[in-house]
């Protein structure tokens, strides 16, 4: 694909390791996405931003996800080279520390661990 419009979870990291640019859409129920923004605090839903911890995917969540934003970061990831071409290179960099010595299981394990400590 040249360009993908993800709902978050584990698609959004497969969808980085694929190398295509993306967008994450995600839209709960109202009172559960009430309950759960008061009870956990994360920077970002996207696995792809939350490994990297910045924001390498725009996220659209909740009201942020409607027909207008879509359409506009649709459009630009596939018509803005400048765009894409960033997102892959933080792409390459999230694969590189994946990658980095072989134990990436581990290290996606022992990041989410942290997180979920530091959350509680």
């Amino acid at each position: 694909a040249k360009a993908a419009l993800v709902t978050s979870g584990t698609a959004t990291l497969e969808t980085a390791l694929f190398g295509v640019p993306q967008a994450v859409c995600y839209k709960a129920n109202p009172i559960s996405y009430q309950i759960a923004k008061r009870l956990i605090k994360i920077k970002y839903i996207s696995l792809v931003n939350l490994i990297m911890d910045r924001l390498i995917v725009r996220e659209f969540i909740q009201h942020d996800m409607n027909a207008g934003n879509l359409q506009k970061e649709l459009h630009r990831l596939l018509h803005s080279e400048d765009y894409a071409g960033e997102m892959k290179r933080n792409y390459t960099a999230l694969t590189n520390l994946l990658a980095a010595d072989g134990q990436a299981s581990q290290r996606a394990a022992t990041a989410i661990i942290t997180l979920a400590r530091q959350r509680r």
